[in-house]
């Protein structure tokens, strides 16, 4: 069994620091003449990884927009996962779960266990407490699986808790990157373990003391493309962690379908900029 941030590393090298997101939003499935229902975010999802196997290093599937159309929905998001998987594309099953003991347990067994909706990797929000995570750690540890935690989002709303010092003088997204670098300590290239850090919070990464070139684990960046990330951006908040850094994109690859040649020039574009940007 191979290590997902070894799985990952390999990818990244051979199709450039791009994460490609499958969002099926209505606005998107009406531009591509696709109705808003569980068929037609299927064929959105499905499109998707036929167009980019092999062109870009893993997609990012949003649950939310397949949970929305309620069981039929999530049978589609299995399916988009299978497809992915049987073409040999690393998928990161955006769901941010967060919650504790049995319960977090239960998602873990979803997300990261042997279920239809277990992709290469998984989001997950630690605000009940990094060590609440310890069921998705194990279990993605035990399946050669990987987690992304969020840790510094951009939203304006994410600063109240994020950017919040605890007893220990440390910003909580401090502690968050710091556990994160104990979960992947001595692993190489990289480790399993990764950190969801927005490429568009600024000077917060340095303002708030983090290092995240010592965490060691891939860096999700949303924020490129669309939402306004320039490379500028990207220099300051990664800094000398930029080899860790993962960029996600959606809007930026997506407004480009339906057609797979489509789909392809957008994230071979996106993929080469960020590459530039971060002067990889």
């Amino acid at each position: 069994m191979t290590r997902f941030g070894a799985r990952l590393a390999g990818e990244v090298a051979a199709h450039g620091p791009l994460c490609a997101g499958i969002d099926p939003h209505a606005g998107l499935l009406a531009a591509w003449g696709l109705a808003d229902d569980a068929a037609g975010v299927e064929r959105f999802g499905r499109t998707v990884v036929e167009a980019l196997a092999g062109h870009v290093a893993c997609v990012k599937p949003q649950a939310a927009f397949f949970e929305r159309h309620g069981s039929r929905g999530v049978a589609a998001l299995e399916r988009v996962i299978a497809d992915a998987r049987d073409a040999g594309l690393l998928t990161v099953v955006d769901a941010k779960r967060g919650d504790i003991g049995s319960t977090m347990g239960g998602y873990a067994d979803a997300f990261v266990g042997d279920s239809p909706l277990a992709g290469d990797a998984v989001t997950v929000s630690p605000y009940l407490g990094f060590g609440s995570l310890r069921p998705v750690l194990d279990l993605a540890a035990a399946h050669g699986r990987g987690v992304f935690v969020l840790a510094l989002t951009s939203n304006p709303e994410g600063a109240s808790v994020q950017h919040a010092v605890g007893p220990d003088g440390r910003a909580v997204a401090r502690a968050v990157a710091e556990a994160a670098a104990a979960e992947n300590a001595g692993a190489t290239p990289f480790g399993d373990v990764g950190l969801v850090v927005g490429a568009t919070v600024g000077a917060a990464v340095t303002d708030l003391g983090l290092d995240l070139e010592a965490v060691n684990g891939p860096l999700l960046a949303p924020g490129v493309g669309a939402q306004g990330a320039t490379a500028a951006d990207l220099q300051q908040v990664f800094g000398r962690a930029r080899r860790l850094v993962l960029a996600s994109s959606s809007r930026e690859v997506l407004a480009a379908g339906p057609t797979a040649t489509g789909l392809r020039d957008a994230a071979h574009r996106t993929a080469d900029a960020v590459r530039a940007a971060l002067a990889l």
